[in-house]
């Protein structure tokens, strides 16, 4: 009976080791990319696509190659593994997650928020004067 509860409680201990360590691993902070050209660590950094600078995909490594501006005006060369991401072009931002190696910031995924189409032209303060005028 003793050998029943010992099994069960090496299996429960071995379930929050394996939960701790995949906790671990998909905890990736956001940094700037100053932050990310001096740590050695997988980081996401956030920023938006400087579309003056050249971007291109290269089919010969399968890799995408654009520049992003971070929230402190640090400019990032970014080398995605893989196609451009749907939606790049009309991105409002974009999350590179990766780490920075040999001069550029070897991303592994790329996220890409887009304009919500709820979203007011005009901007927040027109859509709630319109709200409220439609109930006057």
């Amino acid at each position: 009976m003793k050998a029943k509860y010992i099994v069960a409680g090496v299996v429960v201990v071995a379930f929050v080791v394996f939960g701790a360590i995949s906790f671990m691993q998909n905890n990736i902070a956001y940094v700037s990319a100053k932050t990310a050209e001096q740590t050695h660590r997988t980081v996401q950094v956030k920023g938006s696509w400087v579309k003056d600078m050249k971007t291109y995909y290269d089919p010969n490594t399968n890799t995408f190659h654009f520049y992003m501006m971070d929230d402190e005006k640090t400019i990032l060369p970014v080398v995605l593994a893989g196609a451009k991401p749907n939606n790049f072009e009309i991105a409002n931002d974009v999350v590179a997650k990766g780490r920075y190696e040999n001069g550029v910031f070897q991303a592994s995924e790329v996220l890409t928020k887009c304009p919500s189409k709820y979203q007011s032209k005009t901007g927040p303060q027109a859509s709630a004067q319109e709200a409220s005028s439609s109930y006057n």
